[in-house]
């Protein structure tokens, strides 16, 4: 049925999100994270060693482009919503129980057992993604 389709994905325009920021979108109920990612944080993200990761997995196994980063926005604790632009590795921060974040959207300090969710996702252009 095709309402049922059209809530399982979602278009979202990109082409006004500055470098450094992010949006919030929901997506069936659960807000994403798009996430457009400085040099510097990029970087970062690359280069971080996998024994310093409590889930490892590398950035470009989180990332279609590495300019962009999109991860849904629950805390895999116990289902907070963390807040961007926190916490020690300036990622995410979830303030229910201190799970830290880094620009990759990994777990990297704190109670939450893997790393935020990436969802299915493609870029229909360079202006657009679509979620689902």
């Amino acid at each position: 049925d095709s309402s049922v389709k059209a809530l399982a994905s979602i278009e979202v325009d990109i082409s006004n999100i500055q470098e450094g920021k992010e949006i919030t979108v929901l997506w069936r109920g659960k807000p994403v994270f798009i996430k457009r990612r400085t040099k510097e944080e990029i970087q970062k993200a690359e280069q971080t060693s996998m024994k310093d990761l409590i889930d490892p997995q590398e950035d470009k196994d989180r990332v279609k482009k590495s300019e962009w980063l999109v991860v849904v926005g629950v805390c895999t604790h116990l289902g907070c919503v963390p807040i961007g632009g926190k916490g020690e590795y300036n990622g995410w921060f979830c303030p229910c129980h201190g799970s830290h974040y880094d620009t990759s959207g990994r777990i990297r300090k704190g109670p939450a057992p893997t790393n935020l969710e990436i969802p299915k996702y493609e870029f229909v252009n360079n202006n657009k993604i679509k979620i689902g």
